[in-house]
């Protein structure tokens, strides 16, 4: 009795590797006709990847794929003509393709071995999924689906389906070099890597984002951005000695951009470290002598600390370099502004009226001699809010109430 179960089994099985080749047969027949059912294709093939012996099949998962490109290619015609097509559907159809084909490759080089115990691999259906691959990378579907992806803030999928294109060319069997000539890395393929990193911050994906751009910041696309964005991913994981490393690294790759020496010293001041800074500073001035970026931070530094001569000084060498930095008249005005401000609070503690008249009319004095200074930002950059506050008060003071309500107005707007 069991030997009769036994054979009734192998009858079955016998039986049901037929049917499911012939489910293979159906699902590509009904993706390829005229009006293809992809939903009925999609039952037909499902039930072959379930059965052992036809899910072992490379060609079954080569038709699975095949339903997902016939699908999208429908979508491609449709947008061609004008017609409004879903970019979801068309988005998932070729990552299904992606995803089935991937598997049937693999599974082509199996091989099967003849008399001999020669190997012999199914090169048609590799060549097959080459060349739509191939097709798939030059029309950049995945790149449209990954831009849709992101407006709708789905940053990590976004992330997934950039980063399949990307790796598209690295493929084992893309490695042929009449492929790899169609595939270049070029300007192109570094912006969409580039656009990849952005989906990693967005989705705070940090690790990744790290990797990308410590990747392509040395690169020929967006550089300066790449550092700026390494410093912030390092930032937000408080990793300040590799913050600090890009910052120095940026600071001697772009000299003619104060960002990454600003933020530098920034991070000197902060923690305490402000001797660093100058000396930091000074370092860069000897490098590049003429920066005019420079020498405003290096005025702005010896302003901090109170040493109004010198500060004076870096800013009038800054505007020598650059007469149209704002940023350096303003500091000449802030110079004196803030002596006027140390002079009222020193006067809180004169208790000689008359002393105390005369270091009040020296306030006045220092306050109106820095009022042309912060005219002249305002009209240097008439956008700078700082400016304007500082020129709000000190029409208040002086009751000049046209030039008040008129520095009110622009604030308000």
């Amino acid at each position: 009795m069991k030997k009769i179960c036994l054979i009734a089994g192998a009858i079955l099985i016998s039986l049901l590797c037929p049917a499911q080749k012939k489910n293979v047969a159906k699902a590509r027949s009904l993706s390829l006709q005229e009006n293809p059912n992809f939903a009925e294709a999609r039952n037909a093939i499902q039930e072959a990847l379930e059965n052992e012996e036809t899910q072992a099949l490379a060609e079954t998962w080569y038709v699975a794929g095949l339903i997902g490109y016939e699908e999208n290619k429908r979508y491609a015609i449709q947008a061609t003509l004008g017609q409004k097509v879903d970019p979801e559907k068309a988005g998932e159809a070729v990552l299904e393709s992606y995803s089935y084909w991937l598997v049937a490759d693999s599974l082509s080089q199996i091989p099967t071995y003849d008399k001999k115990g020669r190997p012999k691999y199914d090169t048609r259906i590799r060549k097959e999924i080459q060349k739509r691959l191939l097709e798939y990378y030059k029309a950049q579907y995945l790149i449209s689906y990954g831009i849709y992806l992101n407006e709708q803030s789905d940053y990590e999928k976004a992330y997934e389906v950039f980063e399949l294109y990307l790796t598209t060319p690295d493929l084992p069997m893309m490695q042929e070099p009449k492929l790899q000539e169609q595939m270049p890395k070029d300007t192109i393929y570094n912006q969409y890597t580039y656009y990849l990193a952005l989906f990693a911050i967005q989705g705070e994906d940090h690790d990744n984002a790290i990797r990308i751009l410590e990747d392509i910041k040395d690169g020929s696309y967006q550089s300066l951005t790449c550092y700026q964005l390494l410093y912030q991913e390092y930032f937000a994981l408080k990793d300040t000695a590799e913050y600090v490393a890009v910052l120095q690294a940026a600071s001697d790759k772009f000299p003619q951009e104060p960002w990454f020496l600003q933020n530098l010293i920034n991070h000197y001041i902060f923690s305490g470290q402000q001797q660093a800074a100058m000396d930091y500073l000074k370092e860069a001035i000897e490098r590049e002598p003429n920066v005019a970026q420079y020498h405003l931070i290096m005025g702005n530094l010896q302003e901090t600390t109170k040493q109004y001569e010198a500060a004076e000084a870096s800013f009038n060498r800054a505007l020598e370099l650059n007469p149209q930095l704002a940023d350096a008249v303003a500091g000449k005005g802030r110079i004196i502004y803030n002596q006027a401000v140390q002079i009222n609070e020193d006067a809180t503690a004169i208790s000689d009226a008359k002393a105390y008249k005369k270091a009040l009319e020296e306030m006045n004095e220092m306050f109106k001699k820095s009022l042309p200074f912060f005219e002249k930002a305002h009209e240097m950059d008439p956008e700078n809010r700082d400016y304007m506050t500082t020129l709000k008060s000190l029409y208040y003071r002086f009751k000049m109430t046209s030039e008040y309500d008129a520095m009110t107005e622009k604030l308000n707007q």
